[in-house]
């Protein structure tokens, strides 16, 4: 499959303009996702319709609490990342080429994934997840714009580290952005990601601006990104540029792929979950099991709203249009 955002310059060379590396990629060379190649002056998409990983999930492990709580989507993911972070929880499946994958993957037609997502009456949608999504922009994009057509719901599970109009188009079909906030200071994507920061901010705003459902993870690894001061920095810049109603997932590290860091410690994880209570409205711990940080509040009477055990959801003082049913103020913009 040709891939998109991406022309041709001098011998036989191309340059895509997928994602900010914009690599430059010479005739039978790849980029740095390692799954878009150079042909003979195309650029093809290698992992189109390969799928390495696919299931039925429920929402919040996405992880999205406020979009359709209780939900369950269907997932699919690919092969390749256009990120290099040596903490990569599915490194087996993003840290490889369509030639190097050590697993069967299985080809699936776009029909295939739509009939697949009908198949089970309590699913919702798409899920594009596992692997990061961006690298298989032409499928996701195809599976997108039928799914949308059978009222299905679309949510991307990803990094944000894309290119401003690749996101447009795709803010034309996805519903809901899970992105994964990595930290916040560019020292750490370029030595822990291969990439930038700045990007990844621009993807917050444009999806935020775009209207669409934003909800954003920030994975904790001690010594490398727990810092208060710069934790705060990065909730201030939530609350300023995206709203204090954006769902912040505070979530825990455990060592895995290139880094030996230890766990993170509870007392990290309710030191800045303290934190950014004081700036927004719906913040939540991940990776752990405690009493708090788990289940949804009005932020307005602090009424119980869904009591979360796991993945298991019950919703309690909340109407099917996402109000409290203690006060009216609304919390939920998609309630299952």
């Amino acid at each position: 499959m040709e891939a998109k955002y991406y022309h041709r310059i001098e011998d036989q060379k191309v340059k895509c303009e997928l994602c900010p590396h914009n690599c430059i990629i010479n005739d039978g060379r790849r980029g740095t996702c390692k799954v878009r190649v150079n042909q003979d002056g195309i650029l093809i998409s290698e992992n189109y319709g390969l799928v390495s990983s696919i299931g039925f999930d429920p929402i919040e492990k996405k992880p999205l609490y406020h979009f359709y709580p209780g939900a369950e989507i269907l997932s699919v993911g690919s092969l390749g990342c256009n990120l290099k972070c040596d903490f990569c929880q599915n490194w087996q499946i993003s840290q490889t080429s369509v030639g190097d994958f050590k697993r069967e993957s299985q080809f699936y037609g776009v029909d295939e994934i739509i009939d697949l997502a009908f198949s089970k009456k309590r699913n919702m949608g798409i899920a594009y997840t596992y692997n990061e999504p961006v690298v298989f922009f032409e499928y996701m994009i195809d599976i997108a714009k039928i799914a949308q057509k059978n009222e299905l719901k679309n949510v991307m599970v990803t990094n944000g580290f894309i290119n401003q109009k690749p996101l447009n188009e795709l803010n034309k079909y996805i519903d809901a952005y899970s992105v994964d906030l990595k930290a916040f200071n560019d020292d750490f994507f370029i030595k822990h990601t291969n990439s930038r920061l700045e990007p990844v901010k621009e993807s917050l705003v444009n999806i935020v601006n775009a209207g669409k459902h934003l909800e954003i993870t920030n994975l904790i690894i001690p010594g490398l990104n727990d810092k208060p001061e710069e934790f705060n920095q990065m909730i201030i810049w939530i609350k300023e540029n995206l709203g204090k109603d954006i769902v912040l997932h505070i979530s825990k590290y455990y060592p895995t792929y290139k880094l030996s860091n230890e766990p993170t410690s509870v007392e990290k994880m309710l030191e800045l979950y303290k934190i950014a209570n004081e700036y927004l409205d719906f913040v939540y711990l991940g990776n752990v099991l405690l009493p708090e940080g788990n289940s949804t509040y009005c932020p307005n009477c602090n009424e119980l709203l869904i009591n979360r055990s796991g993945y298991m959801v019950h919703k309690q003082s909340v109407n099917n249009a996402g109000d409290c049913i203690k006060c009216n103020t609304h919390v939920f913009n998609h309630i299952n």
